[in-house]
């Protein structure tokens, strides 16, 4: 009798060590926030140039004001997106814009910002995080992450989908992928593959190959095999220049 009860515990302690803990996505995502700058982005003060466009972002504990300047004319453009909403400059005067390309001029200054950091705002509240899997490309393994965002937060283009691919040991996010609505309503699809990557004062920057599947009928979370598979065809470039990052604390 006590034989069988020892072979049944050892069975037993065998498969529970076989059987592999839950993942805790929260984990995932604020490790690798951490790894590209975290704490320095939060009060930090960084300036680009992004296709012949200057962006500027100012950081400090929850208040933000994004801005992008664009030369047109010998005028100098300025959309500025803060906590306390839009507005545009035409050199030193405030413009008055039309209220319904207020949305989308917002959107633009704001998905290059956000672009830019990642995955520094995936804990922003409208954003929803859901463990996936796990993906090797490339000979590493990588944490599959969905992200979705609720309708309330979640800007213009909150419909969008996202899945990040966080390497397993570094915990760099090296690629992300997205379905976002098309004008006709159909959905397409990006990978983007990190390359050149560099760290100013402690924050991780890099660039991306912009990729598109070669043929239909690709679901988003597996744009990782059309990767490894050579069915992702390169669209551009996504290259950010003349960074300069200045902490405030």
């Amino acid at each position: 009798m006590r034989l069988s009860f020892y072979i049944l515990f050892s069975l037993f302690f065998l498969w529970s060590c076989k059987v592999e803990k839950p993942i805790d996505v929260d984990v995932i995502v604020n490790k690798s926030i951490d790894v590209s700058g975290g704490e320095i982005i939060k009060s930090s003060d960084i300036t680009f140039d992004f296709r012949k466009r200057t962006y500027k972002a100012v950081r400090n504990n929850g208040q933000f004001t994004y801005i992008r300047m664009t030369l047109k004319d010998g005028d100098s453009v300025f959309d500025i997106l803060s906590n306390s909403g839009y507005k545009r400059f035409i050199n030193d005067s405030l413009v008055k814009v039309v209220d319904s390309m207020i949305p989308r001029y917002s959107a633009s200054v704001n998905s290059v910002h956000y672009f830019s950091l990642l995955p520094y705002s995936l804990n922003d509240p409208a954003v929803n995080k859901t463990y996936i899997g796990k993906s090797t490309i490339n000979n590493s393994e990588y944490y599959k992450v969905k992200v979705t965002f609720n309708q309330e937060g979640g800007g213009q283009d909150y419909e969008d989908i996202f899945v990040y691919w966080i390497n397993s040991e570094s915990f760099k996010t090296d690629y992300l992928a997205y379905s976002y609505l098309e004008s006709s309503g159909e959905r397409g699809l990006r990978l983007r593959e990190a390359f050149n990557e560099r760290y100013l004062e402690g924050i991780r920057f890099v660039d991306y190959n912009n990729y598109k599947p070669k043929k239909e009928g690709a679901f988003l979370k597996d744009l990782d095999k059309f990767l490894e598979n050579n069915e992702l065809k390169l669209l551009s470039k996504i290259e950010l220049e003349n960074i300069v990052v200045k902490p405030l604390n």
